[in-house]
């Protein structure tokens, strides 16, 4: 399968690779990105948007501890590690506006769109499926979800089916059981964030991230997690 481009520095690639038992990466996910709550990812704001986009992250107005940090960053690579193990997932270590590690799931194959079109193939629902299991287990998982599009037609349609790609993704994790209050942005970018390494149909996909919301954050700095 054809990974997704790499956002996030490798750090430990291969540790996080032996927790996933006998996974075939030949028709399951693959993990980029290092854990144990010291990965060095690129902040998300600077992912979605390249810089341009809303940074995601828990507004909790102070300095997280370190160790808070660490714990965060562990049950990060553990969501990690359950979500490489999806079909089609490639996940990523990023960080958050915190400083916190946060999780990127996107896919190949099973969760991009036809032209112009926001529905979701039964295989995209089987990965989704899967997916809403590890956000259903734990509710103080925050989530945003970005829609992308390719170059053709006009810049106003582009936006609007990325969107409604980010909402179709939304609807099926709900109908999943996922919880409603962990959507904290759900948002379609325009082919300003075309992504060149990617082919036209590869562009035509949604992303997933996985982050710290402000209970996790408190639990952490509590030491319940």
């Amino acid at each position: 399968m054809k990974q997704m481009k790499t956002t996030a520095l490798i750090l430990s690639t291969a540790l996080l690779m032996s927790g996933c038992g006998t996974m075939n990466n030949t028709t399951k996910g693959g993990i980029i990105g290092g854990g144990g709550g010291t990965a060095a990812g690129a902040l998300i704001g600077g992912l979605i948007g390249k810089g341009k986009g809303a940074a995601i992250g828990a507004a909790i107005g102070a300095v997280v501890g370190t160790s808070a940090g660490v714990v965060i960053g562990k049950k990060m690579d553990k969501k990690a590690e359950e979500a490489a193990k999806i079909e089609g997932a490639q996940v990523e270590i990023v960080q958050d506006k915190n400083g916190l590690d946060a999780v990127k799931v996107s896919f190949d194959s099973n969760i991009l769109f036809d032209f112009n079109s926001s529905a979701l193939s039964n295989e995209a629902k089987a990965a989704l499926r899967d997916l809403a299991q590890i956000l259903r287990d734990d509710t103080t998982t925050d989530i945003a979800i970005i829609g992308h599009t390719d170059k053709v037609g006009t810049y106003d349609a582009n936006i609007k089916v990325s969107k409604d790609r980010a909402y179709a993704v939304e609807n099926y994790l709900q109908e999943c059981n996922v919880s409603p209050a962990q959507f904290k942005q759900v948002i379609g970018v325009g082919y300003n964030e075309y992504d060149e390494s990617l082919t036209a149909a590869q562009n035509r996909r949604v992303e997933v991230y996985m982050y710290a919301s402000e209970q996790m954050i408190k639990d952490a700095e509590a030491g319940n997690l």
